[in-house]
Order: structure tokens, then sequence, then C-alpha cells
């Protein structure tokens, strides 16, 4: 079943929207690699690979659909380097709550739309926009303890590599 026009719409802002969270979250990579923190680099270099992933789940439901989806402009990140890695994290909490309220925001407009056949992905991103708030929330809260030790912070580091073992992701 074809989705309606505002749904098609909805779903290429959402994909220009995750792209974007792609490139943020890439730039905070590399302003984290310029700390010498390689870990918490690889973490969000990770991020940045599946909100790529996640972009292509929402390309993927609306070409099944015999929509076509476009990808909007997308904004560079800021200019500014991130030094602070709590700063970091703070941005990608951020970032994460606005791809949140998008997602309600695409899941209201499929109702309104009465599209049912959209309902099993939006529920998936739904709960999985709940994962990725909490995880990022964690790591700020233990930033936030760590403060400024240095042994905390490359200890947190170290963790952060190992992906895998802090958050389930996609």
């Amino acid at each position: 079943m074809k989705m309606s026009d505002a749904l098609e719409t909805a779903f290429s802002a959402q994909i220009t929207l995750e792209l974007r969270a792609s490139i943020v979250y890439r730039q905070l990579a590399i302003d984290m690699g310029k700390l010498d923190l390689p870990g918490v680099s690889a973490w969000l270099r990770h991020q940045a690979d599946e909100e790529i992933v996640h972009a292509n789940k929402f390309i993927d439901h609306a070409s099944d659909r015999d929509n076509r989806p476009v990808i909007g402009t997308i904004d560079g990140p800021d200019a500014e380097p991130v030094s602070s890695v709590l700063r970091c994290f703070e941005l990608a909490l951020q970032h994460e709550q606005k791809v949140s309220a998008s997602i309600r925001e695409l899941y209201r407009t499929a109702e309104s739309e009465g599209d049912l056949d959209s309902r099993p992905l939006l529920d998936w991103f739904l709960a999985e926009q709940i994962e990725e708030e909490s995880t990022v929330d964690a790591i700020i809260g233990r930033l936030k303890r760590i403060d400024d030790d240095g042994p905390g912070l490359l200890h947190l580091d170290e963790e952060l590599s190992r992906r895998g073992n802090v958050s389930a992701g996609a």
C-alpha cells in the first residue's frame, strides 16, 4: 500500500534527519579523536554508522511501498570544535532528543493518515530512541561523576571502545 503524499514527505524529512545525525556523530568523533580519546571516538563513529542504518530502514520502508523518498538538504555540523567529553555527549543527547521528537511526530502523521503499515517500523524506532537517549544520558551521568579525573576518563574511554558492552544499538 503506497503512502500518502504527506507521509512520504514526513518519511523523507526523517531520513534527512537521520543522515544529519550521522554527520553530527561523525564530527563529534573527529573532535574526540583530536583529544586522544580513541574509545570515545570509536563509540561515536559506531553511532554515526548506526544512524545511516536507521536512515536506510526508513528508505527501504518507503521504497518497498512504491514511494520515492527524497533526501533533503543536510547542514554541516557546527564549525567550533568540541573540546569537552561532557559537552560532546550533551550535544549527542540534544540531537537524540530531536530525533525522538521527530519520530513521535512521524508516528502522529502516520496515525492521522490512517497508515497502519508504518506502525511496526515506527514502534521499533520509538523503543530504539528510548534506548539511545538512556545510553547517552547514562554516559553523561558517569562523566559528571568523573569530572576532571584523568584516570576515570581514560577508564571510560577504554569501556566505550568496547561498544557492544555499552549499548545493544540497532
